[in-house]
C-alpha cells in the first residue's frame, strides 16, 4: 500500500493518523506540491482531480481523504470502533467528516493556508467565517456532550478535525472563546501522543511557512494565483 501525500497537508495527515491507528503498513510517497508534481499528467493517471492525498492499495487508486478513511476501516478493520457499524453512530461520524470537509476545514484553509501559499489576504470576512465554523463545532460538542467529536471514544471523524485545527495552532490563533473545542483538541494530544506526533510535524511546517512563506515562483497552478513574493 502507498499513500501519496504532502507532509504538511491536513487531509494527508488525517489519513496517516488513521493508518497508524489501524496499524496498517504503508509506504509514504511525498508529492512535491510546490514543484507542481500533482499537476503532471503522470499524477493525473492516479487522480484526475490532481489533488492530494491518493491511496494506492495494490493498484486500486482512491482519492478524497474522507473516502480513504472509510475504505481503510471497511476493508481492513471492519470491527474497529473508529468507524462504528451502528447506523446512528456511523451517521454522526459521517456527519462530522462532511462537516469538516464542507464547512470547518474550508474556512480554516481559506484563512490560514491560502494566504501562506497563494495571493490571498486575511480579511475580516474570512475571520468571521472562521469564527462561525468554530462556533458551530462548539455547538456540536455541547449538544453531544461527548469526549470526542462524534462519540465518547476516538473515531475517524477526529482525525481531519484535528488536522484542520492544528492549522490554527500554527498561526497562534486562540481557541479560548471555544472551550469545548479547545478541551477536545488538548485531550486528543494528551491521550494519543503517537498520533499527535504525525500532526505536530505538519503543524510545525505550517508555522515555519507562516514566518517564512515559500518561494512559489517555480510553481504553476491552474486555479490559484501564485503568492506575490
Amino acid at each position: 500500500m502507498k499513500l501519496y501525500g504532502v507532509s504538511d497537508g491536513p487531509p494527508s495527515l488525517a489519513v496517516r493518523m488513521a493508518l497508524k491507528a489501524l496499524d496498517i503498513p504503508f509506504e509514504l510517497v511525498n508529492v512535491d506540491y510546490c514543484a507542481g508534481e500533482h499537476l503532471t499528467e503522470k499524477y493525473a493517471e492516479i487522480n484526475p482531480q490532481k489533488e492530494i492525498p491518493v491511496l494506492d492499495d495494490d493498484g486500486f487508486y482512491l482519492s478524497e481523504s474522507i473516502a480513504i478513511l472509510q475504505y481503510l476501516c471497511d476493508k481492513y478493520r471492519p470491527d474497529s470502533q473508529l468507524y462504528p457499524k451502528d447506523p446512528k453512530a456511523r451517521a454522526i461520524v459521517n456527519h462530522r467528516l462532511n462537516f469538516n470537509s464542507a464547512f470547518y476545514y474550508s474556512s480554516i484553509s481559506m484563512y490560514v493556508m491560502a494566504p501562506i501559499f497563494f495571493d490571498y489576504q486575511r480579511t475580516p470576512i474570512g475571520l468571521k467565517k472562521l469564527n462561525m465554523s468554530l462556533e458551530v463545532f462548539e455547538t456540536y460538542m455541547k449538544r453531544s456532550g461527548t469526549k470526542y467529536a462524534a462519540a465518547d471514544y476516538l473515531t475517524i471523524a477526529d482525525f481531519p478535525l484535528v488536522t484542520a485545527t492544528l492549522c490554527l495552532e500554527a498561526i497562534n490563533f486562540s481557541l479560548d472563546e471555544y472551550p469545548l473545542v479547545k478541551a477536545w483538541y488538548a485531550n486528543f494530544k494528551k491521550e494519543y501522543p503517537d498520533l499527535w506526533a504525525i500532526g505536530e510535524g505538519g503543524m510545525k511546517e505550517i508555522a515555519e511557512f507562516e514566518k517564512n512563506p515559500p518561494d512559489l515562483s517555480r510553481m504553476v497552478h491552474p486555479i490559484h494565483p501564485m503568492r506575490k513574493n
